[in-house]
């Protein structure tokens, strides 16, 4: 990746950490007790994000966010309160001399913002946001506060663009590969520097965490950075080109965002959010896997492992069934524990007949406008399944 000078969402990120790190200091100095730690621990994903920048695109800046980032993390475990404090000054003299080195050096072409917004994914996040906010609803038994609503899909909305966004940048070699459908993204265009989507995807990331555990809580923003990384390491890096079961494995990341929504609204994760999350779990596969009978080709061509390009259609049609059969089922749990009730029930059943009918006909007959039924009816099915729960509690 080229060492171009730094875009303008690392030079926020590295203005933005700059002034957590001395927020940190004041607080310090001031004997602000747990404000103190609050504010310290909000300075930490912006480094972080920081350092990854320099690691993979700004070699130039590696030296001072990482002396940053270790001067900071050792300020942490020393107790002694005046070497606490000097450390900490350093690191955010350190984390300055940072900052000033992100508007060094030759800007690169600006990128429009259109390509910004196709990094981000908007209608992937669309579904995925759906899933949190009616997660809301059902964890807190009914509407919760509108300024909770606004921040957690914003912090959600962050998470899940920057994951996206990073996706861009490590499949930006097979998106060349694979079609009309991701030959014109951004980055296998070459409209846009791979550092720029780099960035943006730290920056989103970064941001998201300091929203959610500032203003939420911790539980969320933990939650939604983990779903971020699995997302990115777990499935994009590793996974997707490894395996036939890249999907099962890697929808574990798809599923996080009603495990955010219930953290926000409540404070905590209890038996009723797993099934949550085990609903979209399950809906993952047999969604993906009609989407791959349709492009089986692309995906020889990028040669990703997928199920219908390694097993075939016959075996592919066969597990969507299966999983199909099993994620009807475990929508009906929620209302055997307890959490939903009748109005929930007849939308699940309702909507499950239809989705597994599709399937069998896929089964029986996997053409091409079958498989892309199945698809385009799945999309639908999971928001309207979600959109019942967070009716439900309020009936």
């Amino acid at each position: 990746m080229p060492d171009v000078r730094p875009g303008p969402w690392l030079r926020l990120t590295a203005l933005f950490a700059a002034l957590a790190t001395l927020l940190a200091v004041i607080s310090g100095a001031a004997s602000l007790g747990a404000a103190h730690r609050v504010l310290a621990a909000l300075a930490l994903p912006p480094l972080l994000a920081l350092v990854t920048a320099a690691l993979l695109a700004h070699r130039r800046l590696l030296l001072p966010a990482l002396a940053a980032l270790v001067l900071f993390g050792i300020a942490a475990l020393v107790t002694a309160r005046g070497l606490h404090l000097a450390l900490a000054a350093v690191a955010f003299a350190a984390t300055l001399v940072a900052a000033a080195a992100t508007y060094r050096g030759e800007a690169a072409p600006r990128s429009s913002l259109r390509d910004y917004i196709t990094l981000t994914k908007p209608r992937i996040m669309s579904l995925l946001l759906v899933t949190g906010l009616c997660a809301m609803f059902v964890g807190a038994k009914g509407a919760p506060s509108a300024w909770l609503v606004v921040v957690t899909m914003s912090g959600l909305a962050l998470a899940c663009g920057g994951a996206s966004a990073l996706n861009h940048v490590l499949d930006r070699d097979i998106d060349k590969l694979m079609g009309t459908r991701t030959r014109m993204r951004p980055l296998a265009a070459e409209r846009m520097p791979p550092a720029r989507a780099l960035e943006f995807g730290l920056t989103l990331s970064a941001f998201s965490f300091v929203l959610l555990a500032s203003l939420v809580n911790v539980l969320t923003a933990t939650l939604a950075l983990v779903g971020n990384l699995f997302y990115v390491l777990v499935y994009t890096r590793w996974l997707k080109r490894t395996t036939p079961q890249n999907i099962v494995i890697g929808g574990a990341a798809g599923a996080v965002p009603p495990l955010v929504g219930w953290a926000a609204a409540t404070g905590n994760l209890t038996l009723p959010a797993l099934w949550l999350f085990l609903i979209v779990f399950l809906w993952t596969p047999p969604h993906f896997w009609a989407l791959a009978l349709l492009i089986r080709r692309d995906y020889e061509a990028a040669r990703i492992p997928m199920l219908p390009v390694v097993r075939g259609e016959r075996e592919t049609t066969r597990q969507i069934v299966l999983y199909s059969l099993v994620l009807v089922g475990a929508t009906l749990v929620p209302v055997l524990w307890g959490t939903l009730g009748l109005v929930y029930l007849v939308a699940a059943i309702l909507l499950g007949a239809a989705f597994l009918w599709l399937a069998l006909v896929l089964r029986r007959r996997t053409t091409p406008r079958h498989a892309s039924l199945l698809f385009h009816y799945s999309l639908l099915y999971l928001a309207l399944l979600f959109v019942a729960m967070a009716i439900d509690p309020l009936l």
